[in-house]
């Protein structure tokens, strides 16, 4: 009989996702949909956080921050930013990518466990976070603890574990490029045996949808939830991308969040 881990039940899956994009740091930013392009792109991922956060300068925290896309967003703002993720691959990226900059640090922590101090952060923003958490529930909780009153969240995620009805046939065309062409070397499927177990294992595995998420938030604390559309996103991705890139941006539903910890 296996002794149970120290760690928790989660330990080991943890470390394989945690295994599984370091491994992938340094191409990270070739996959469609990470890296963000500047012009219509970025300022399209970069509107929902300056609604959510107004124009004042915040301390925000970022989790799990990967190459640093969405910080750069978030600090070009004129945000104080703490950019957190557990992959020091990701973080090595991150830092060279801004380096010499002020009001930015980086640190190698877990987002389910960040060690940081009560009520530190005017505002959380984190990027296709959740769907990979191992123990939501507790997640949502460290980060209530984390804000401020009247401290904000925003979520930027999506439902990753099955195309909508109209996205089957997007997929479908894909795969006849990927057919034609030659499989994507740096999309998602990347390491797809790998990221198909992490999928299986994941409380998420089911789907992560806004009508699902939202609940869960209230339940741990977090309050004026609300949805905002991801559309503007993927139209402005659309405007540059290749036929494969262009049919991508349909195939998965994807939403953005933001929530309240009540003063």
């Amino acid at each position: 009989m296996t002794a149970p881990s120290p760690h928790g039940d989660n330990f080991d899956l943890k470390e394989e996702i945690r295994s599984y994009w370091s491994k992938r740091a340094q191409t990270f930013d070739l996959a469609f949909g990470h890296f963000i392009a500047p012009g219509p792109e970025a300022r399209a991922w970069q509107k929902p956080i300056r609604d959510t956060l107004g124009e004042k300068a915040l301390r925000v925290l970022e989790l799990a921050c990967g190459t640093g896309e969405v910080t750069r967003l978030i600090h070009d703002l004129g945000h104080d930013v703490t950019a957190l993720d557990f992959s020091e691959a990701m973080l090595e990226v991150a830092r060279a990518k801004h380096e010499g900059k002020e009001r930015l640090r980086f640190i190698l922590a877990d987002a389910e466990n960040t060690r940081e101090p009560d009520a530190a952060y005017d505002a959380i923003v984190c990027r296709h976070l959740v769907w990979t958490l191992t123990v939501p529930q507790e997640a949502f909780r460290e980060w209530l603890r984390l804000l401020k009153p009247g401290g904000r969240l925003l979520v930027y995620d999506g439902d990753w574990a099955a195309p909508s009805p109209t996205g089957r046939l997007f997929a479908w065309m894909i795969s006849l490029i990927d057919r034609m062409q030659g499989a994507d070397p740096y999309y998602d499927g990347a390491m797809s045996d790998k990221h198909e177990k992490i999928m299986r294992a994941i409380p998420f595995r089911e789907g992560l949808t806004y009508e699902r998420l939202a609940p869960m938030l209230k339940d741990a604390g977090f309050a004026e939830i609300r949805y905002m559309s991801h559309d503007s996103i993927a139209k402005a991705q659309r405007e540059t991308a290749t036929l494969r890139n262009w049919l991508r941006t349909r195939v998965y539903r994807r939403f953005i969040l933001s929530a309240v910890r009540p003063a």
